[in-house]
């Protein structure tokens, strides 16, 4: 033990013997890591941020709207319209693939006045498989509920940034507003969902499906009269888009009567596949990162190595002198492996502990009040990445040098000059 004690203090002495050299030395490989660390935090903040906002919208949610159908396969020309609707809502429900379905009709130009207020906004008709889809959490009263679809009430749950517009912070639920001059008594608000000034699900209002197919229906040509805004839905399997996806393709397009491998039929968007194009292209960012860093950190692997050796040619006459007393092989060897290893921890140590400062007064400055972006975070992996090519470097860096002095021989050391 005591052997050890004289060993590390000797490799402190020789550090601060050359504090200027050491210094610049833990500074590249410190900065190295930190570098490292804060760029995949910053990857792993813009992939949280994403995901983060997808939920907003629901988990899992396919949006499929009406399209145009080509008069002749593969061609452009002579294009029909075509329009989704309440009883394809209905046959999806059928979809062994198929989890949930929800049909969903839209209008923007419907005037909401309340006893303190006008405003616009977007006034959807829904039913009760809403809420199970897309994510709508009621901070006061209730949802719509199958009572009020049947009954075709005149009932409506607000938006958070709609009520606040209408009622100006008084209390909303209970209250009667105005849908281009039809009475609707308030029976929910919802909490505000998303971040920052995105406010599109937030100043919505949401009324029975049936009440605004009956009252607001959609206008147009040759329209079926169960036309709907869309149709949203989710896979049987978490994440497994595609089977499901084909099986709706196929069933709208023999209701409908085209080929469903006619892709540009349908007008679609598939939150599933956008994640998952989102997340593999942060794993590819992390994937980069990564070997930037280990690069990095070997280059600095590399410069300690070469100081390490220096330090061996200078230290020569030491390590004679040492050895003639009675220093065994091994002593020095681990004198020099301790001292490269004690470079590489400590300046790792200090390139972790300023990322995690750094995040973390991101953190505090930013807030979580961006949409589409988290504050930036130190990610575990890439910590652990860290210390395991810090610890390799150090030994590396400190296993050739030590080599090298252990081999050199008292008589021939004491020699030179």
């Amino acid at each position: 033990m005591r052997a050890l004690r004289d060993i590390i203090g000797q490799v402190l002495d020789a550090i601060w013997a050359h504090k200027l050299r050491s210094f610049l030395t833990m500074f590249g490989i410190a900065w190295g890591v930190g570098s490292l660390l804060l760029l995949i935090g910053l990857g792993e903040g813009f992939r949280s941020g994403q995901r983060r906002q997808m939920a907003t919208l629901g988990n899992d949610v396919i949006f499929l709207a009406g399209g145009n159908i080509p008069a002749v396969p593969s061609q452009h020309t002579g294009m029909r319209p075509y329009h989704v609707t309440l009883s394809d809502a209905e046959a999806m429900r059928q979809l062994p693939s198929v989890r949930a379905v929800t049909a969903v009709v839209e209008n923007e130009t419907i005037q909401q006045v309340s006893q303190y207020a006008t405003t616009g906004g977007t006034v959807k008709g829904i039913d009760t498989y809403y809420p199970n889809i897309r994510t709508l959490p009621i901070a006061e009263g209730r949802m719509i509920d199958a009572n009020d679809l049947r009954d075709r009430r005149h009932v409506v749950v607000l938006g958070q940034k709609t009520a606040q517009l209408l009622f100006s912070g008084r209390p909303a639920l209970g209250e009667w507003i105005l849908l281009n001059g039809s009475r609707f008594q308030v029976v929910g608000v919802a909490e505000k969902t998303g971040r920052g000034n995105n406010n599109g699900v937030n100043q919505s209002a949401y009324i029975p499906l049936t009440v605004m197919m009956e009252m607001f229906a959609i206008k147009g040509e040759n329209l079926p009269q169960d036309a709907v805004s869309g149709i949203q839905y989710q896979p049987r399997v978490h994440g497994d888009n595609e089977l499901a996806v084909a099986d709706v393709h196929r069933l709208i397009a023999q209701r409908h009567g085209f080929d469903w491998h006619s892709k540009d039929a349908f007008d679609e968007w598939d939150s599933i596949k956008s994640q998952q194009m989102v997340d593999r292209i942060f794993d590819a960012m992390d994937v980069f990162l990564g070997s930037v860093g280990v690069v990095t950190l070997a280059l600095g692997a590399v410069g300690i190595v070469n100081i390490m050796l220096v330090a061996v040619t200078e230290r020569t006459r030491e390590i004679g002198l040492r050895k003639a007393l009675g220093a065994t092989n091994r002593s020095v060897e681990l004198q020099f492996l301790l001292e490269g290893l004690f470079l590489t921890g400590i300046s790792g140590l200090i390139g972790i502990s300023g990322a995690a400062l750094l995040m973390y007064a991101l953190q505090s400055a930013i807030g979580h009040n961006m949409e589409g972006f988290d504050p930036p975070r130190l990610v575990p992996w890439s910590a652990a990445l860290a210390i395991g090519a810090l610890t390799a470097s150090g030994v590396i860096a400190g296993l050739v040098p030590a080599s090298k002095a252990a081999r050199l021989e008292p008589v021939e050391a004491l020699r030179r000059e």
